[in-house]
């Protein structure tokens, strides 16, 4: 297996782990910071994201491990576009 496969993989098990400590801190919060997987602009955004680094990734290096980095990478965007809560933006607060 290739190392860099290993670290993305490592990666995204810390992220499943933090949720699962936030849960244990604050129950909801782990639900809260997955929430982006039922947010279709957020499933959207990454998902092209994750295509895009995947082919050109693919085009230049080729291997497996672009596709695993690539998807790490949709889910990173997935979630940093994903709605925040619809009562702060109704206040005029930033989402």
């Amino acid at each position: 297996m290739d190392p860099s496969v290993m670290t993305a993989v490592l990666a995204a098990l810390a992220l499943v782990c933090r949720a699962a400590v936030l849960e244990l801190r604050t129950p909801g919060a782990g639900r809260r910071a997955w929430a982006f997987a039922t947010d279709r602009r957020a499933l959207g955004t990454g998902l092209g994201v994750a295509a895009v680094l995947g082919a050109v990734g693919w085009a230049t290096i080729g291997g497996g491990a672009v596709v695993v980095w690539a998807g790490l990478a949709g889910v990173l965007v997935a979630s940093l576009t994903a709605e925040r809560g619809r009562a702060g933006r109704d206040r005029g607060e930033p989402g």
